[in-house]
């Protein structure tokens, strides 16, 4: 497959590539067709492990706040799909018509989705030194990230204001899934050992994540 150059990666399981290429409203419009968002999934995990370890090693005497700060940055929606549009991602994607016509090709949260599904592709075909080496190659490589400038988003603000004292288990859970598109909204909680901080909405799982942080952190201002 073309792209396999770009990406520096030859997949022993092309379906595997195929199927990270897969967006929902495509699969809606061919049953039996597999979406992208189980690779997505495990993408995501990937990517958090990959980019912990190259800062971790990049960066030996850097707190863990400016790590944390650093990877928010690095792995972000807007970070990954200008990866994607690097890799030319958009051109293969299997789109349903709507979503087509309606530019899904260009979406950011489209695009950083299906980055992260073609990671999560490369894991389970070649391990995660391929994945790994895929990230360093197309991701890793925009050295502004690591500007002290960066700012905290919210997710991370909250990290770190829950963990000041010990490690706490912070948990993102989706409550309402959009339906594609621009007018698609997803719903997310947060909750810290199990209690319930805030929810929000965006038009994708990370907007909805960060949204759900802010309303958290706007909570426990309020109780100062």
């Amino acid at each position: 497959m073309p792209l396999e150059l770009d990406l520096g990666y030859a997949f022993q399981n092309a379906a595997l590539l195929e199927n990270a290429l897969c967006h929902s409203s495509y699969a809606n419009e061919h049953r039996g067709k597999p979406d992208n968002e189980r690779l997505e999934f495990l993408g995501d995990a990937v990517l958090e492990l990959c980019s912990s370890h190259y800062l971790y090693e990049l960066f030996p005497h850097t707190p863990e706040g400016d790590l944390s700060r650093y990877r928010a940055a690095m792995v972000c929606e807007a970070s990954l799909a200008k990866a994607a549009r690097r890799l030319k991602l958009g051109d293969f994607l299997l789109l349903g018509k709507g979503e087509e016509k309606s530019g899904g090709r260009e979406r950011d949260s489209i695009l950083s989705d299906a980055f992260e599904a073609v990671l999560g592709a490369i894991y389970l075909d070649g391990g995660l030194g391929s994945a790994r080496r895929f990230v360093t190659d197309h991701l890793f490589d925009d050295k502004e990230i690591f500007s002290k400038d960066v700012p905290i988003d919210a997710k991370t603000r909250l990290q770190e204001l829950l963990q000041r004292k010990g490690t706490v288990r912070i948990e993102y859970h989706l409550l309402e899934e959009g339906n594609g598109g621009d007018t698609g909204v997803f719903t997310a909680q947060v909750t810290a050992e199990g209690r319930e901080l805030g929810s929000g909405s965006g038009h994708s799982k990370k907007m909805a994540e960060q949204a759900a942080a802010a309303a958290a952190l706007r909570g426990l201002n309020a109780l100062k």
